[in-house]
């Protein structure tokens, strides 16, 4: 099943060349590394609807699908051409999922309905702007259920010189002004701001492009009106 909604707004695209998209996210992220503990931080249950907000190519609702524990998956991305390869390694191994083209800002509109459980996101919040970075928390906030968690693997500080200096990668493709204020450790300051309780840097995972952090956050307050 796919969902679309509005017309598509500025974010960093994918590698152009989009048959080494997975290859080179594997080898400069260490990816294999941070996924298995984001899935063991995330500890999926039969009765979870699980949401990936920025989902990509799919290769983490895959490892969801495959991992035994049979939650409702739904699939976020604004890039069409994402989405396609995302369905296409879905279908190949089975998974059922349904699959959105939206932003970080759509969660809400797109997920409300849905009741998710929890919603995970990675190598997403260091793509965008600030505004959206907050605009997408909220928006995730808004559309989980009460006790709701939200779980990230995402660049977060880098606290050594030689991390800061691997990050530079990154942030000559994603741009210095959407990637430095995560390299700033701003995650857990903003996902405070959009309500979440319990914020916790659960790990962090050095990579050849600088760390990679894993948080986790609760949505703990009462649920708001949701537009």
């Amino acid at each position: 099943m796919t969902k679309t909604l509005r017309p598509a707004r500025d974010f960093t695209p994918a590698v152009p060349v989009l048959g080494a998209y997975d290859p080179i996210v594997s080898l400069f992220t260490r990816e294999r590394q941070w996924r298995s503990a984001l899935l063991a931080q995330l500890a999926p249950r039969p009765s979870d609807v699980i949401a990936d907000v920025g989902c990509g190519t799919g290769s983490f609702l895959a490892l969801l699908g495959r991992s035994g524990s049979l939650p409702r998956l739904i699939g976020i991305d604004p890039d069409e051409r994402i989405l396609e390869r995302a369905r296409a390694k879905l279908a190949a191994t089975g998974v059922r999922c349904e699959l959105h083209r939206g932003y970080l800002r759509d969660a809400a509109a797109l997920l409300w309905p849905l009741q998710p459980t929890k919603i995970v996101s990675s190598l997403v919040l260091h793509q965008v702007p600030l505004a959206e970075k907050r605009a997408g928390l909220a928006a995730i906030h808004a559309a989980l259920v009460p006790g709701g968690e939200l779980h990230i693997a995402d660049y977060g500080l880098q606290r050594t010189r030689a991390m800061r200096t691997l990050f530079r990668l990154v942030q000559c493709v994603d741009g210095f002004a959407d990637t430095q204020p995560n390299a700033d450790g701003i995650v857990p300051r903003l996902m405070r701001e959009a309500g979440f309780a319990e914020v916790e840097e659960t790990a962090v995972i050095p990579t050849p492009t600088g760390s990679v952090s894993l948080y986790r956050g609760v949505r703990s307050r009462a649920p708001k009106d949701r537009a």
